[in-house]
């Protein structure tokens, strides 16, 4: 199911920013969605780690991997804490022979640097996914996501969004921590429409069973090793 989904969005789009709480997932689905659309295009794929928020489990820490299967990774060496921009991010944007992928650093801070890209990002061929996870600190009921998103989407100064799920406690979630997220989606979303759903790999047909969401399936690249070790 998730590769019409992936198809679908393909057809009719070509950049795609991904924006949300800090900690939402937004940097490993960037990465497995990337790699999935070169396996579904002739056209170059080129991901911008656009997150100066956290100095660990970041998209450039994974270039050579990605490099590998075929993405293009780009981000701009950080000195401290200089909030560096990426270079050649508008003339990506506009290209339209490339598809792109944004990860965006988390919360108001993280998305106020892509707010000079707003001319080209408040356009038909590109589409913002804000990403959900209710486990999260601030998107454990209505009020606080709607707070937060106010400000991440205003500091970005971006129009319009699809909302994404990423119910998950980290690499040892279960198929049922991902079902009762998605009920908290619903709850706090109401009528709002839900794009898709990210659930790691191994438990993608246990929760199509139970949800009505298209599920797109999730690697993790960023952790190291050590972390699978128990």
């Amino acid at each position: 199911m998730y590769q019409q989904v992936l198809e679908d969005l393909l057809k009719n789009k070509k950049n795609f920013v991904f924006i949300g709480e800090a900690g939402s997932g937004k940097t490993e689905i960037s990465l497995s969605l990337a790699v999935y659309m070169t396996k579904l295009t002739d056209k170059e794929v080129h991901l911008f780690d656009m997150d100066q928020t956290k100095p660990n489990f970041r998209a450039r820490d994974v270039a050579k991997k990605m490099e590998e299967q075929g993405v293009s990774l780009h981000y701009h060496e950080q000195i401290l804490d200089t909030p560096n921009v990426v270079p050649g991010v508008k003339e990506h944007l506009k290209n339209p022979d490339a598809y792109i992928l944004m990860d965006i650093g988390g919360g108001a801070y993280g998305s106020h640097m892509i707010g000079q890209f707003h001319n080209e990002l408040n356009t038909e061929d590109s589409i913002v996914f804000y990403i959900i996870n209710p486990y999260r600190p601030w998107s454990r009921n209505l009020e606080d996501i709607q707070i937060t998103m106010q400000k991440v989407l205003g500091s970005a100064r971006l129009r319009s969004f699809s909302i994404v799920g990423n119910p998950n406690l980290g690499m040892h979630t279960t198929v049922e921590d991902v079902v009762e997220g998605m009920d908290k989606l619903h709850e706090y979303c109401g009528d709002t429409p839900i794009q898709f759903v990210c659930v790691l790999e191994e438990n993608c047909a246990e929760v199509e069973k139970q949800i009505s969401e298209p599920v797109v399936p999730i690697n993790l690249h960023t952790l190291p090793d050590w972390m699978y070790k128990s």
